[in-house]
This record gives C-alpha cells, structure tokens and sequence, in this order.
C-alpha cells in the first residue's frame, strides 16, 4: 500500500536569517509533504544547518512564518518539539553510558515513565541491531553503530516528523545503506523525513523504494554582502605580493648540519660548504 501524503507536514514561507553582516537565508521557501523523505542539498555554508536549526526551535529566524506539524515555530515551540526528533551532524552519544543508558537517558527527557522507557529502550535497540552491544559502553562502538544509536536516541519519543542533518557523514557503504534502509522503514511507517545533504550522490543514490518518494530543494549559498567582502586588511599575510628576486629563508630548526648530523643546527651556513659556521 502507498502512502499517499495528505498535508505539509512543514511549509516555509519567506524564512531569513543574518549573523550579523552575514546573510545566510535570504527569503527561503519549503513546502515538505507527509510521510516523505525531503532533502535539502547545498554547498558547505549555504545554510542547512541553519535551517534545520530555525525549523527545531533552536534558533529564531529574523523574518518568515515557519509551522512544522501544524504549529507555528515562534509562538508553539513546546508543541513542536514534541512532534519532532532531532538528530545533528555530530552524534550526541554519551561515551560514558552504555547503549541501554543512553536511550533511557533520552526517555527521562521526554518525560516518559520509568516501564514505558524501558520498553522503548528495548525496542529501539531491536530495531536498530544493537541489542547485543545494549550493555557496552558507547566509547567501544563504531561509526556505524554510534550514527545508528544516535538515530534511535532521537526516535525515542516517537516523533512523527525527523530532522537529519547529514546522516551519512563518515560512514561506510555499509554502514550507510543501513541508514538509508532505516529511512525507508520509518517513511513506510508514516514518519516525514527532513535531510540535508552537500552531495547529489547521498541523495540519488538512497533506495527510497515504493513506500515513499523523494523530493529535493537546491539551496544555494545567499550572495555574500558588501560589508562581508574581504577587505585588504583582512587579507592573509600569505597572499601579499613580495619583492621581486626574493624567497623566504628555510627555517633554522629543520636544517641538519652535515659534519655532525645534529638537528637542529642554529648556525649560519657559509656559502662554500653545507657546514655550519660552528662546526
């Protein structure tokens, strides 16, 4: 059976965003279906951190009307926090609890009770292959099974809408068709997916199958403004001109003296020999 989508589960409109002189987001518009996987492609620094962030209530945007699961981001952040699961570039594991730990840990957050989040931790590590690693500290698990306890910490709460901000950063092809057949499930199972990506290949490349379909928004990097352009002062010191006929002279400490072959040799070499002064 197909899932057909029915309503946005988040719509953008307009959505801005500045650091300063710095424009990151200029006039953003998203419009992401129900139980679909949409991928936000872009360059490094184009702004899918920044958006992801504006979308999960972390930050506010400067203009722009914003409503994931029916909620407005500005004025209901409890309740959209409590429809979503969040899971960053950099996993939030704690390497000092186990895998069992770590998602209790996350159940005490949701505020589930002591049984339920048993039960949750339980089927979440069945679910992501984890459960024989369940008892072992998270500082003695791979790449791969870090990124997939981290995607389960996230799920904890059973959110209907997910954030994934790179998800296959550093993994294997393994590790990541793994991922990406996860991705599929919770899709399969109605859970809308928003990733973001800097390569066309993650995004072509991920078995989407025929319970979900794909969709995809190019963001490019904002125009940088006249304020941010790189002055002459800021210029690195590297890519200055210099004198004609000149060159930097060689370190004293990486040169050897060849009677001695000590490092370093501090003395000045004197142009008939490779000797130094001193020897």
């Amino acid at each position: 059976m197909t899932i057909t989508p029915s309503r946005p589960a988040i719509t953008a409109t307009g959505l801005r965003k500045s650091f300063g002189d710095n424009l990151v987001l200029d006039g953003i518009d998203l419009q992401v279906p129900e139980a679909t996987v949409f991928a936000l492609l872009g360059p490094n620094g184009a702004g899918k951190t920044t958006t992801v962030h504006i979308l999960t209530t972390l930050i506010g945007a400067d203009a722009g009307e914003v409503r994931v699961a029916g909620h407005d981001v500005a004025r209901e952040p409890d309740e959209v926090w409590a429809a979503i699961g969040v899971t960053g570039q950099l996993t939030a594991v704690d390497n000092l609890l186990t895998g069992e730990e770590n998602l209790r840990l996350m159940a005490d957050l949701r505020h589930l009770g002591r049984q339920e989040g048993r039960r949750r931790a339980a089927e979440l590590l069945e679910r992501f292959d984890l459960t024989a690693a369940a008892r072992k500290p998270a500082a003695t698990y791979s790449g791969g099974m870090r990124r997939r306890l981290d995607l389960a910490m996230g799920l904890v709460g059973d959110p209907r809408i997910v954030f994934l901000d790179e998800p296959t950063t550093g993994l294997d092809p393994r590790s990541r068709r793994t991922v990406w057949q996860i991705i599929r499930d919770l899709v399969a199972g109605g859970v809308t997916i928003f990733l973001t990506t800097s390569t066309w290949r993650r995004r072509t490349s991920s078995p989407t199958g025929s319970r979900c379909w794909t969709t995809a928004a190019w963001l490019p990097r904002a125009p940088r403004t006249s304020s941010s352009a790189a002055s002459p002062a800021a210029t690195s010191a590297c890519s200055s001109p210099t004198r004609t006929g000149w060159r930097r002279p060689p370190a004293p400490w990486v040169r050897r003296c060849a009677a001695t072959r000590r490092s370093p040799c501090r003395s000045p070499v004197t142009a008939a020999s490779s000797r130094c002064g001193r020897c």
